[in-house]
């Protein structure tokens, strides 16, 4: 792992040079084709995932990362309502009339932490496997019984609960995206100064 640990932090050290939007998102895009290289070695299975491909997903790895990021993308959503915050409006995504933009940048904190630790989770303990995936010219994705299994381990981990280093107390992985969304008011009421989410566990 060392290869692509220290492939991350160089790219890591150039984050701080960059002037524009669209220079971050693309260290932030070269950090992540180099993470998804060292998936062969965190995946206990044999698996085919060479790049990430979205429309359509061509193997189950991509299948799985669709249908997972896009339940993170549902869940910031539905934690953004609970704001006075337009969803529409954001820093990273281009906003857009037709998209939740800013449900886009918060899913792109919390999909390494619920999206792909799913996917470790239920392929190391071969819950799912090629038999949980329906394929066809160029086109993968879950069947019936892949899907229901990676609903109940995504809804199980929401309800999970860690202690809150600055609370001092138990919060569900569903309520540190809201103290997510309240921390962007907090920063946009002038109230306190936005610090993104660093995962301490």
């Amino acid at each position: 792992m060392d290869e692509y640990i220290n492939g991350i932090e160089e790219l890591r050290a150039q984050i701080d040079k960059v002037e524009a939007v669209d220079e971050l998102m693309g260290i932030e895009g070269n950090i992540r084709n180099t993470y998804y290289k060292a998936w062969p070695i965190i995946i206990d299975q044999e698996i085919e995932f060479e790049r990430r491909v979205k429309q359509p997903p061509d193997n189950m790895i991509n299948a799985l990362i669709s249908y997972l990021n896009s339940m993170v993308y549902t869940t910031c959503l539905g934690e953004l309502y609970h704001t006075q915050m337009s969803p529409l409006i954001s820093y990273l995504h281009e906003p857009g009339d037709r998209r939740f933009s800013l449900s886009l940048d918060l899913a792109e904190i919390f999909k390494p932490i619920l999206s792909d630790r799913i996917i470790f989770t239920l392929l190391n303990r071969q819950q799912i496997t090629e038999e949980n995936f329906m394929t066809e010219v160029n086109l993968c994705y879950l069947n019936e019984k892949g899907r229901k299994t990676v609903v109940k381990e995504y809804d199980e981990r929401l309800k999970t609960v860690i202690t809150h280093k600055k609370l001092e107390k138990q919060v569900s992985y569903r309520y540190l995206i809201r103290l997510e969304c309240y921390k962007l008011v907090k920063h946009l009421l002038g109230e306190q100064e936005y610090e993104g989410f660093k995962i301490w566990w």
